[in-house]
Order: C-alpha cells, then sequence, then structure tokens
C-alpha cells in the first residue's frame, strides 16, 4: 500500500482529541519515496538494509474483566517497507486502546502488529518490554572536538572526506544532532552512532556535518538516511551502519538504524536520555 497523502495531510500540528475506543484508522502511513527520491535513493535498489525501531512507554488497555492493563512494547518496522508511519498517528492510536477491552494480552499484542502491517505494507515485528540501557561506552564521542561551528542547515555533506591513505575500522557517535519537525517545528534530539570500515572519515568534518541538521527539517528515519547516502558517497567507506536514538515525545521515542547489506541487525538498546 502506497498513501497518496502527504505530511500536512496528517493530524501533525493539529489540536486532536484524544480517541475513546480503539482505531485503526488513526494510524498515517507516508510514503517513504517523499523522502528517498530527493537524495536519490532507488526504492527499487536500496542501497542499505535497516529498521526503524520504535519504543513504547505509555501502554494500556483493559482486559475482559474492564481492569487496566500496562506494559511497555517494541516495534521493529522493516526500512524496506513502502511507508513509515507518522509518529504523532501511532501516538494517538496507541492511547485508543486505553478504554478498549481485550480477552488477553497477546489479542493486543498481535492487534497492534496486524494494523501497524497494514498501515506500513510490510510486516512489522511487536513484542511487550523494551531494551536495557546501553549507552555504548566503547564509542568515540566526536562532542569533545574542540572546533568552532557556525553552519546549522541546510545539512552540507561537503563536510565529509574519507582519507583513503589511511584504513581504519571504527565506532564514532555524537548527543548533538538535532533537527526538527516538518510540519510543527518542533526539535527532534538524538545521539547517531556511525560505525564503518574503510577509508578514515575526517572527525571534524563529521560533526560539522551533523550539526549542520540543526535547522532542518525532516522526519527522523529520513535524517538517518540521507546521513548515510551522504557519508557513502563522500566518505567511501567499505562498510557502513548509522544508527540515531531519538529522545522521547508522547511516550514514544524512535531508533532508525540502516547499513550495507551484509550487516546483522545490532543488539537492541537505550541510551539514558530516552
Amino acid at each position: 500500500m502506497t498513501p497518496d497523502t502527504l505530511p500536512s495531510d496528517s493530524v501533525l500540528g493539529r489540536h486532536v482529541d484524544y480517541p475513546r475506543q480503539y482505531d485503526a484508522g488513526l494510524l498515517f502511513p507516508i510514503a517513504r519515496t517523499l523522502g528517498r527520491t530527493p537524495i536519490g535513493i532507488d526504492e527499487d535498489a536500496l542501497p542499505f538494509v535497516g529498521i526503524d525501531r520504535w519504543h513504547a512507554y505509555e501502554l494500556s488497555w483493559l482486559d475482559a474483566r474492564g481492569k487496566p492493563r500496562v506494559a511497555t512494547a517494541t516495534i521493529s518496522v522493516p526500512a524496506d517497507s513502502p511507508n513509515l508511519v507518522e509518529s504523532k498517528s501511532l501516538k494517538l492510536y496507541l492511547n485508543a486502546f486505553n478504554a478498549s477491552r481485550f480477552a488477553g494480552d497477546e489479542a493486543v499484542r498481535a492487534c497492534i502488529a496486524r494494523d501497524l502491517s497494514q498501515a506500513a505494507g510490510a510486516e512489522v515485528d511487536v513484542a511487550f518490554g523494551l531494551p536495557p540501557i546501553d549507552a555504548r561506552a566503547v564509542t568515540m564521542s566526536l562532542d569533545d572536538l574542540d572546533i568552532e561551528l557556525d553552519h546549522y542547515g541546510p545539512p552540507h555533506a561537503g563536510f565529509l572526506a574519507g582519507d583513503a591513505g589511511v584504513l581504519v575500522e571504527e565506532t564514532l557517535s555524537s548527543a548533538l544532532l538535532k533537527s526538527n519537525c516538518p510540519v510543527t517545528g518542533q526539535p527532534d534530539w538524538a545521539r547517531v552512532i556511525i560505525s564503518y570500515r574503510g577509508p578514515r572519515i575526517g572527525r571534524e568534518g563529521l560533526l560539522r556535518y551533523l550539526v549542520s541538521f540543526r535547522d532542518h527539517a525532516e522526519f527522523h528515519e529520513q535524517c538517518v538516511e540521507r546521513i548515510f547516502v551522504d557519508v557513502l558517497h563522500h566518505a567511501r567507506p567499505d562498510a557502513l551502519s548509522v544508527e540515531a536514538r531519538y529522545t522521547r515525545r508522547g511516550g514514544l521515542d524512535i531508533n532508525p538504524w540502516r547499513a550495507t547489506p551484509g550487516h546483522a541487525t545490532p543488539l537492541a538498546g537505550r541510551d539514558e536520555r530516552q
């Protein structure tokens, strides 16, 4: 299913009453091509594998006798699905369970998986519970680099470069990634983790590039795909993995991950800021 709606058609940025009953129609799919076509990603030959991993912290429903149940959930949407699911619509959808009765916990999990799979256009995995806090202390942070910065948008891939004379395998991270919602303008905050093998990426240039998203307006998933494509094209690594761990909003956080084919999906984890 490929929707012919635009982000501006969604409930983003509008006053919306919280739903009183379960309603799968609250989910708002957005075609991934809207973000991919402008940066040259061919849907028929994706340059990456990946998932969008959502963490839901505020999930509740009523059991068959009307007693409230509460849970957390981890939702994994494949990157090759034709659609992403807009975050506010997901929040409203999950809140629609609050006053609805279900025969058992598995009925709730299966219902969410079914509805999200329909919206995304591919099989979505839903499991109760959250992964553990994992700060990945072994990564090298770019944030202590002593440099002056003055470019906050649009994203400037020209800052990126790889030194073909020095081949490395390393993981770098920065908690300074910030972008903005393309509809509401609200800020989105994340730590980005970049693992690669190949020509050594200039660290100052990489930090300048990540900071250049600061005034940029794009959905989380689209930002990560832009980072992946820009690093791949300008630094020329042999292997690349990009993961962003966005902070929570409305009881949800999202963690898009994209990598060159052949990468195993990284172990799920959360940051302390989430």
